[in-house]
């Protein structure tokens, strides 16, 4: 019974390989006909990843912990300068090899190990993925509260106040949740469109609502959020805020190569990313600071969440400003589609394909990601679970010695030359190179640890206010992404120097330059009709995938 039902369960996919426990059609290498972004797509998706509400408070975090305006700007350019030079780097394998974040993981950290790393990255995905679907619920209530005033008396409410929600906000959650379905289903490759008109979109509301918010925000001007008053604070907390401000895409950092593998050359990836990440996360972080300060005398608070200060625009204003507030709302929800689909239901899709590629393609493992994602209760993560979501946004303390780990390991110990058919082994999986110890690369997990324990004490204290640490622990955890990353990439270098991988070694000495090598990887995949023709060829040699 159980054999028939997993059977019918099995992925039938008519263009691609036959599905194995290592491969099927979503997680092989990329070939040319699914190569379709360019530069401007790669410039188009970084504006949707970095131009959102999550990105636009930023600044009000780091004013709330301390900083003048002008420090937390430091901070944020300072930051996203570094997320740049982290996704280049970590982006490479996809740029070259056409390979996927989850297939990178198996030469990293062994082809079992790097379950490891991909089950965090699904974690991440559910409750991301709730966490932005929320929040894109409350750009939906924006526009129905544009439409009616009256929103709360015409859907009543029969929510406990233990949830934090009224029925119409879950109502706004659910639209949200259903109109970001079709977006689902189109395949990354096929997404460009999509890319340009949303980040068309939410660039033009952005422009507007900082016009709008300068040229009427009065004679008192911009209130105490541009003070330069300083708290008293010193030069680590300047450091936390960079850190902070990596740590809020260091998930959209690990996976990159999910989406740079759909690169059609390499200079597409790296100059678009290059451009456009840092940029506009760099000019929303700045106009959130600056619209929240040209309106908080307006509305007699500082009003950071972009939904709220529309609401207030609705409430104080005519029909005039109701129409305003509606497509503001809709530009918004938009914008959150923009990046939730992408950064979190395709990346948890592509993982849990390559976690059971014979049952759950790219998007059966998107739509899951979606479903489950309402069982974390977005409602609760974002209006009470203050503790969990410190847990969240200090995450980077794991994350940081993952990425110095999936960096090194390519530049340093694989010196670029990755074999890719034993990434995906057809029979005996023991014959991989990348088989390590039963299946497990033990040095990197003993470089992940190596990376992340000195900064768990100040972790601990960042969640739980009542422990207490010295100074020191404090301080390493602000600027922990940075101290993970290099313990961890040192650390992973030193013992495969110290305790080599006889059979990675040969081949990496063996491979030739590496130009030759991706050449000769690329024409196997592109063979005649554009497709993998299920084997590739290593220095004359045809081996079956």
């Amino acid at each position: 019974m159980l054999n028939t039902i997993l059977k019918r369960l099995e992925i039938d996919d008519k263009d691609g390989p036959i599905p194995n426990r290592w491969m099927n059609n979503d997680i092989k290498p990329v070939e040319a006909g699914r190569r379709t972004w360019g530069f401007w797509t790669f410039h188009n998706f970084w504006i949707l990843i970095n131009s959102n509400i999550s990105t636009y408070m930023t600044g009000s975090s780091l004013i709330a912990n301390g900083l003048t305006w002008w420090q937390a700007v430091v901070a944020i350019v300072v930051g996203n300068l570094l997320v740049m030079i982290f996704v280049v780097l970590n982006s490479l394998p996809g740029v070259y090899y056409h390979l996927g974040f989850p297939v990178v993981n198996r030469y990293v950290w062994g082809l079992y190990g790097s379950q490891f790393v991909l089950w965090n990255r699904i974690l991440l995905s559910l409750v991301w993925y709730a966490f932005q679907a929320w929040i894109g619920g409350e750009c939906i209530y924006v526009c129905l509260q544009a439409i009616w005033p009256s929103l709360e008396t015409r859907i009543p409410n029969h929510m406990p106040s233990s949830t934090g929600m009224t029925t119409a906000n879950f109502v706004a959650y659910i639209v949200f949740m259903v109109i970001s379905l079709p977006v689902i289903y189109v395949k990354p490759h096929k997404l460009q469109y999509f890319f340009y008109v949303s980040a068309a979109t939410i660039l033009i509301f952005e422009i507007v609502v900082l016009i709008w918010s300068l040229a009427t925000m009065g004679e008192r001007g911009f209130g105490d959020t541009m003070s330069d008053k300083n708290n008293g604070y010193s030069g680590w907390n300047i450091a936390f805020g960079i850190v902070s401000t990596i740590g809020g895409v260091a998930a959209g950092i690990l996976n990159q190569n999910d989406y740079a593998r759909f690169a059609k050359r390499p200079r597409d990836a790296i100059l678009g990313q290059l451009i456009s990440c840092p940029m506009y996360a760099i000019a929303c972080s700045v106009i959130g600071i600056l619209v929240t300060a040209a309106t908080q005398e307006r509305y007699g608070e500082a009003l950071w969440n972009l939904p709220d200060l529309l609401s207030a625009v609705i409430t104080q204003g005519g029909s005039r400003s109701r129409a305003s507030a509606f497509f503001g709302g809709a530009a918004l929800a938009i914008s959150q589609i923009g990046v939730n689909v992408p950064g979190n239901a395709l990346s948890g899709g592509f993982d849990l394909a390559a976690t059971f590629p014979k049952y759950i393609n790219l998007r059966r493992g998107a739509y899951i990601t979606a479903l489950l994602s309402v069982v974390c209760n977005p409602w609760k993560l974002v209006n009470t679970a203050t503790t969990f979501l410190s847990v969240l946004n200090s995450y980077s303390v794991f994350l940081g010695p993952m990425i110095g780990i999936m960096i090194t390991s390519y530049l340093v110990v694989h010196r670029r030359r990755i074999k890719v058919e034993d990434l995906y082994p057809s029979q005996n999986p023991r014959k991989s190179i990348y088989w390590y110890s039963y299946g497990v690369n033990w040095r990197a997990g003993i470089a992940w640890i190596c990376g992340t324990t000195p900064s768990l004490p100040g972790f601990v204290a960042s969640v739980n206010t009542s422990v207490t640490v010295p100074i020191g622990f404090t301080h390493l955890f602000y600027i922990c992404f940075l101290t993970g990353f290099v313990i961890s990439a040192a650390m992973y270098c030193i013992l495969h120097y110290v305790f080599p991988v006889p059979e990675v070694r040969r081949f990496v000495e063996s491979a030739g330059p590496v130009e030759v090598l991706v050449r000769e990887y690329r024409e196997e995949w592109d063979g005649g009709s554009g497709e993998v023709e299920g084997v590739v060829r290593i220095g004359g040699e045809k081996t079956s995938l």
